[in-house]
């Protein structure tokens, strides 16, 4: 969070001291003249008084605000670096935390990105339900306060989330209403983000020839904002879209780019999914010695980063390249690997899919 909220207030005190001197006690007219007078100036003093203390506790209460509010967007800030680092579980602790602050302090904005932030977590970590959820909750603040690029993007990520349940044709609805959203204000870095993810759709659908225009076109808009990580997923996204039409010598290059701009970048996510597909590609190719080297470089960068997540993830990677090549002893040290890691983070789907295949695996002839 950037935005600083700055808050002034003075306090001016003026007291009045009235003092009044009966003179006379049979002189009724002007004792009634300085009785009203007394009241009259005695009423403003006490509501003066009053206010004094209104703003005084104001005062405390803007101060606790402010306290309250940049612990709030230190958290976040938090969360952002651990989601750009990969650890989308504690980037959820963070960001709850820093939603019930904004909660009970009343930024109603500040609540619209976390839960931003909250959705993209519990999608990387499959969590759909609470994911759709939190985006649910953006867009309905982004629709309230008129936030057209608030809207832009949740309606991008409930796109993905849509896209990910299997639902390409909703998703494409959601992503076409973003894009118009876009255009109608000029939102260049809208029209680059929901372009892209158009052509993840279309990619989804089968139509990779338009996805791949859909890319590239989308490529011109985030290079027209600086959007770096932006460049970097959409490039991701072109690579998954030529490999999927099986033109390798493209799916390397673009592949490629992608990671060397992430690996400037530091940004983690895309350059660790640049390198997923450089491997699959390579591998397609018979490429084994240039996939080795990658998955070594993966799993440097996973151990580095501590993300045992993504260690699993190179584990598996490495032992479905063996099971290929028929070393069935290496493939399986390399999934029971896997599996002790998935046990670890006490990630039972994985954990089956993972004994499932080693099963399978061991009984097949050897080669």
């Amino acid at each position: 969070m950037k935005q600083r909220h700055l808050f002034s207030l003075a306090l001016i005190l003026r007291t009045e001291h009235l003092v009044n001197s009966r003179r006379s006690a049979g002189l009724t007219g002007r004792l009634t003249f300085y009785f009203l007078l007394f009241t009259f100036l005695l009423t403003p003093v006490a509501a003066g008084a009053a206010d004094i203390t209104q703003q005084l506790h104001q005062s405390l209460s803007n101060s606790s605000w402010r306290q309250s509010r940049d612990e709030a967007d230190s958290l976040l800030r938090i969360g952002e670096q651990q989601y750009a680092s990969g650890y989308a579980d504690k980037t959820i602790d963070s960001s709850l935390q820093a939603l019930d602050i904004y909660h009970s302090i009343g930024d109603i904005k500040a609540q619209g990105l976390t839960y931003s932030l909250l959705a993209r977590a519990y999608i990387q970590l499959s969590r759909f339900k609470e994911g759709e959820n939190a985006l649910r909750r953006q867009l309905g603040i982004a629709r309230d306060t008129k936030d057209f690029q608030s809207q832009i993007f949740a309606l991008n990520n409930l796109a993905t989330l849509l896209l990910q349940q299997g639902e390409p044709v909703a998703a494409g609805k959601t992503v076409q209403e973003a894009l118009t959203i876009a255009h109608n204000v000029k939102n260049i870095e809208g029209e680059g983000l929901s372009l892209s993810n158009l052509g993840l759709v279309t990619t989804r659908l089968g139509d990779y020839n338009k996805a791949i225009k859909l890319y590239e076109t989308a490529l011109t808009f985030r290079r027209q904002t600086g959007d770096i990580v932006g460049e970097a997923n959409t490039l991701n996204n072109l690579g998954d879209a030529y490999l999927a039409a099986g033109n390798y010598s493209d799916t390397i290059g673009t592949y490629g780019a992608a990671m060397r701009i992430a690996k400037i970048n530091r940004d983690r996510t895309n350059q660790l999914r640049a390198i997923d597909g450089l491997v699959t590609a390579h591998s397609a190719v018979g490429r084994y010695e240039r996939a080795f080297d990658l998955l070594e470089q993966r799993l440097i960068l996973a151990q580095e980063l501590q993300n045992l997540r993504e260690e699993l993830k190179s584990f598996e990677s490495y032992a479905q390249i063996y099971e290929q090549l028929g070393n069935y002893p290496t493939a399986r040290n390399f999934y029971e690997r896997a599996i002790v890691l998935s046990r670890t983070l006490e990630d039972s789907k994985k954990e089956v899919l993972l004994v499932d295949r080693l099963t399978q695996m061991l009984k097949q002839p050897v080669k």
